[in-house]
């Protein structure tokens, strides 16, 4: 039987009891059943993972004893950033979910011009902390140990001239440019539009900013298909894949 990955805020040190989140309690209690005596994974996001033994099964809250604690992150070589504009619903959502799976180091949502989502006060703050799930789940899924940086939403043109990367792509179909074979990288970063892509303006402010325009074939992929095409794409050429 597989054994369940659990993600913590708190501090994690070999030998020491600890109470479990509401959420991770019920979902190790009610969801999976767990009882005492049951091994799990715990990481906190700051880097290794610890073997861990359910101690006690209350009402709302498991207790864990820590155990072994192993280093290993699991991270690609390559530092990648995906910025990304951001899209309506469940499709934003794939994204961070499949990005984090590819080993996305950054993850950074993008207003543009054609973004349609309305963002600010309570409703972003709300987005922001269910994006941060996410990525939780897709790392305790994907048995990564470190968790994508999740920046919060920044106008496109406040966040290209940030940009540092050695390696800088702008995913543009009308473009004829393919993959191109620079030496490996050690960052990379990769811009990709909403629903309707970048507009002719974004793009061209992209490519002032030492950005390479970049095309994935002939076919126009949508705004969920395209970053899990050019993330695998980067990662084969300059990563772990």
């Amino acid at each position: 039987m597989r054994i369940p990955r659990i993600y913590t805020e708190q501090n994690l040190l070999s030998g020491e009891h600890i109470e479990l989140e509401e959420s991770a309690s019920h979902h190790l209690s009610k969801v999976l059943r767990m009882q005492a005596g049951r091994e799990l994974i715990l990481f906190n996001g700051t880097g290794g993972e610890f073997a861990a033994t359910i101690h006690e099964v209350s009402k709302k809250h498991v207790t864990v004893c820590i155990t072994e604690h192993t280093v290993d992150n699991r991270e690609s070589p390559l530092e990648l950033e995906l910025a990304i504009g951001i899209s309506r619903g469940e499709r934003f959502e794939w994204v961070l979910q499949k990005a984090t799976e590819l080993g996305v180091t950054k993850i950074t949502p993008l207003i543009t011009e054609r973004t349609e989502v309305k963002t600010g006060g309570d409703r972003q703050e709300k987005m922001q902390d269910r994006w941060q799930q996410i990525l939780i789940s897709a790392c305790e899924q994907s048995q990564r140990n470190l968790l994508p940086q999740l920046s919060a939403p920044i106008q496109i043109s406040d966040w290209l001239p940030t940009v540092n990367s050695d390696l800088r792509f702008v995913l543009h179909h009308r473009d004829s440019q393919r993959q191109p074979a620079d030496k490996a990288p050690t960052s990379a970063t990769l811009l990709i539009g909403p629903e309707g892509g970048l507009s002719e303006r974004e793009i061209a402010h992209a490519l002032e900013q030492d950005f390479k325009a970049l095309t994935l074939g002939p076919r126009v992929l949508r705004t969920e298909t395209a970053p899990v095409a050019a993330i695998s794409l980067v990662q084969y050429l300059w990563g772990d894949f």
